[in-house]
């Protein structure tokens, strides 16, 4: 019985796709196989000896310790665009937020409360919450990956013109772009010509404050900033005198800290992108999926710290190997295997920055010499069998 560990509160669409007949699946579990978690930080986590896989029930990871995973041959899982409309209707919502002050005029008729001529005085007094149109405007995309594709599209449809940027776009995610959604050259491209910029990218060193005194004054003056990927993609000093100064005329982020709460001209929502029903069934899903995929046979999709690995289900035996990304490893893998005159049938490959990960299957179950073989080649660093 394989142990699965719940962190958080997991959809029950998607813990019961981990059969009960293979899976004990609990919050109140010790020695477990796998964790399945949402935003629950686990830096701090001690980890089980038994532990093989990590699967994060949405996109980020930054609440896992990823290198210290790889290390210890831990599988790390995503869901990538399994949130993404989520994600989409709420930059839909947060374009409008920033161009008109919905909020600030909700507000204020609140406070009418109790008072008689309600509807004469807010026809008195609505002029100052006139705001503008999103049609005809330009919105740059930053990030067009499973989000950023879906926003983009999106705003085409609500008139506005489109201008994306991606330097690392996959060609599925090019094809599914509108046609009239315009490929910027670089940042700089959408920095100058854009009245609305949406980020839609991982945190990594080289985004990390890539909005910032430098490339706000590359902006047009006036320009609305969204942010519904991560807090540190905006150096929050700069923005702040930026909106002070009038040069940003809104701010709408997803992620509220000690500088952005209530601030003025900040809209800051309480990190709701995901939160739909539909988007908490969707990644939890696909992250058990992905957890009874590689527990039960091996194969690997969608994981942040391993590459895409996988031969479909069959009844041959298997051994999947873990190693270090370094010359000759293929060579010894399939040796151990003929040493023994054991035929592989099937075999699978790939690599993914300093490690690689390879299925074997065979004709008949590897012997202890194989595996004994296998786990002792330099730069092995796990092995397991599957029958």
């Amino acid at each position: 019985m394989l142990k699965v560990k719940l962190m958080n509160k997991i959809a029950k669409v998607g813990t019961d796709v981990l059969s009960a007949s293979k899976y004990e699946v609990s919050a109140d579990l010790e020695n477990e196989d796998a964790v399945m978690v949402r935003s629950a930080a686990l830096h701090d986590m001690p980890f089980s000896k038994n532990l093989r896989a990590i699967a994060r029930c949405g996109a980020g990871v930054n609440n896992i310790p990823v290198d210290k995973c790889t290390q210890e041959g831990v599988v790390v899982f995503n869901t990538p665009g399994a949130n993404a409309n989520a994600v989409k209707e709420l930059a839909i919502a947060a374009l409008v937020l920033a161009s008109r002050d919905i909020i600030g005029g909700v507000k204020w008729v609140e406070t009418l409360a109790g008072e008689t001529d309600v509807a004469k005085k807010v026809e008195a007094g609505k002029s100052a919450f006139v705001g503008h149109e999103l049609a005809g405007k330009t919105l740059g995309v930053i990030g067009l990956g499973a989000i950023g594709g879906m926003v983009a599209n999106a705003a085409i449809s609500l008139g506005m013109n489109v201008m994306g940027y991606d330097p690392y776009i996959t060609a599925k995610a090019a094809w599914s772009l509108a046609p009239s959604v315009n490929q910027a050259s670089d940042y700089a491209d959408i920095f100058k010509h854009c009245d609305y910029i949406t980020l839609h990218v991982p945190s990594t060193p080289q985004t990390k404050n890539m909005i910032c005194e430098d490339s706000i004054s590359q902006m047009k003056d006036g320009v609305r900033i969204l942010n519904l990927a991560r807090a540190d993609l905006v150096n929050i000093v700069d923005l702040k005198k930026a909106l002070e100064s009038k040069k940003v005329a809104a701010y709408i982020t997803d992620f509220p800290t000690d500088e952005t709460a209530g601030f003025p001209g900040i809209i800051s929502i309480p990190h709701l992108g995901a939160s739909t029903i539909e988007s908490e069934d969707h990644c939890a899903v696909m992250a058990a999926q992905q957890l009874d995929e590689f527990l039960t046979c091996g194969n690997i999709r969608n994981s942040v710290n391993f590459p895409t690995v996988g031969i479909p289900r069959s009844d041959k035996p298997r051994v999947c190997i873990m190693n270090k990304n370094i010359p000759n490893m293929l060579s010894q893998i399939t040796s151990a295997f003929s040493a023994e005159n054991i035929n592989i049938e099937n075999f699978a490959n790939a690599s993914k920055g300093d490690v690689a990960y390879t299925i074997v299957e065979t004709n008949r179950a590897a012997t202890k010499d194989v595996v004994e073989k296998l786990a002792v080649i330099n730069g092995v660093f796990g092995v397991r069998e599957f029958h």
